[in-house]
């Protein structure tokens, strides 16, 4: 007996912050959609992410200071960028893409396009918390950067001058400054730099549940599945469920974070998405009193506090989705913070992983398919995907109701590869 065959408007494969964000959107605009996902409403990477609104992370990972990093980070299975030594020659041609998009030219494109964004994404998220009544969840308390020596400081500076043309704020200051932004700080950093716009929230998954539950009230539906097959067939698409649901949808947004890929595939569109696998530890908001965000960006990970704890973590494994984690690697974060901040209690812990859809230009994909189009893609936004949630939100909505963006959406577009 064939499986019961159901009519759609809208569907989202994809129940992460982003595809949320899309959601909320649509149905704002007074469109009919449904949500799919195998898990549920942000239960996966948009979990357990740092809880950072970054709209000042610009820079593109492939710019000239961390190219210059790669070989020794490397060299290091546990620093900031590891990548298992079996899964290296599947990752050959996105490295070779990684490294020419750090080219001049390249580079200045990204950040731009990057930069313009970013713009957009803060607008959009004042909007939309305040619409979907999350506001108090935001944390205004700026970021602060530290560095274990004046050459480490001096190394940045190029890339906080590339900010300033873009009008992001920042101050640098002394090692004796330091502890009025963060008190118990270890002795071994040198210079700080603090970044005023920079914002959090209370918890990421509490704010993508807020979120959800604007869109529901607005008549969002979601179901639990796992999307194993999408085709268009005449000015439709069909969704099959691996469960055996099959749907067809009039239009149809791919935003399944790193799996996006392999459903973009099925549609002709070959996108070079690889996964930065990101690990974390939260520990119970008594481990210590941290002021802000906290940035180790020599280490690659940063402390946020939550309203929900104190998280640990961040650096870039790129290993692809289906190898077991390495826990290792939270735990030499744990450590480290150890050292950072001398009276940290690093006991009851959770850890967790996390796949973050990562492309070598380290813009999102943002448009529509190359030969359908009634299919939509918003995917792979890197370690950005919370930052940049609202702005793929908004442009995805001017996409599906053929308005046109506030951005030029030429740098995100899938077939720019």
């Amino acid at each position: 007996m064939n499986a019961a065959v159901e009519e759609i408007d809208i569907a989202i494969i994809g129940a992460g912050i982003v595809g949320i964000a899309a959601a909320a959107y649509l149905v704002d605009a007074g469109c009919k959609v449904m949500v799919l996902d195998r898990t549920g409403i942000c239960e996966e990477t948009s979990s357990g992410n740092a809880g950072a609104f970054a709209f000042s992370d610009v820079l593109p990972l492939a710019h000239k200071g961390m190219m210059r990093n790669v070989p020794k980070w490397l060299a290091d299975p546990l620093g900031p960028l590891s990548i298992p030594p079996a899964y290296l020659p599947k990752l050959l041609p996105w490295l070779y893409r990684f490294w020419r998009a750090g080219a001049p030219a390249n580079y200045e494109a990204s950040l731009a396009a990057q930069a313009g964004l970013m713009k957009l994404a803060e607008q959009e998220w004042a909007s939309l918390m305040a619409r979907t009544g999350a506001s108090s969840m935001l944390r205004e308390d700026g970021s602060l950067e530290l560095y274990e020596s004046n050459a480490e400081f001096k190394d940045a500076l190029p890339s906080w001058a590339a900010r300033d043309r873009f009008g992001i704020a920042c101050r640098h200051l002394d090692k004796s400054e330091l502890a009025d932004y963060q008190p118990g700080l270890a002795d071994r950093f040198t210079r700080g730099t603090f970044v005023p716009g920079w914002k959090t929230v209370s918890d990421p998954k509490d704010l993508g549940k807020a979120i959800w539950r604007h869109a529901e009230a607005r008549g969002a539906a979601f179901v639990k599945g796992d999307v194993g097959l999408v085709r268009p067939t005449g000015d439709r698409v069909l969704i099959q469920l691996k469960q055996g649901r099959t749907l067809f949808a009039q239009k149809v947004l791919i935003a399944a974070g790193a799996w996006s890929h392999l459903l973009a595939r099925q549609l002709g569109d070959v996108i070079p998405l690889e996964t930065e696998r990101g690990y974390n530890t939260t520990l119970p908001s008594s481990a210590f009193d941290v002021k802000r965000q906290l940035i180790f960006t020599g280490h690659g990970f940063v402390i946020t506090p939550l309203a929900t704890g104190l998280r640990v973590g961040g650096a870039v494994e790129l290993g692809g989705i289906s190898r077991p984690p390495n826990y290792a690697r939270s735990k030499a974060m744990l450590a480290k913070a150890r050292k950072f901040l001398p009276g940290l209690d690093p006991s009851g812990g959770r850890e967790w992983m996390g796949f973050r859809p990562s492309l070598p230009d380290s813009l999102p994909v943002i448009g529509g398919s190359r030969s359908h189009p009634n299919v939509h893609y918003a995917f792979g936004h890197g370690h950005l995907g919370l930052t940049q949630a609202a702005a793929t939100g908004r442009l995805v909505r001017d996409l599906v109701l053929g308005q046109r963006p506030p951005l030029d959406l030429t740098p995100f577009s899938a077939q720019r590869f």
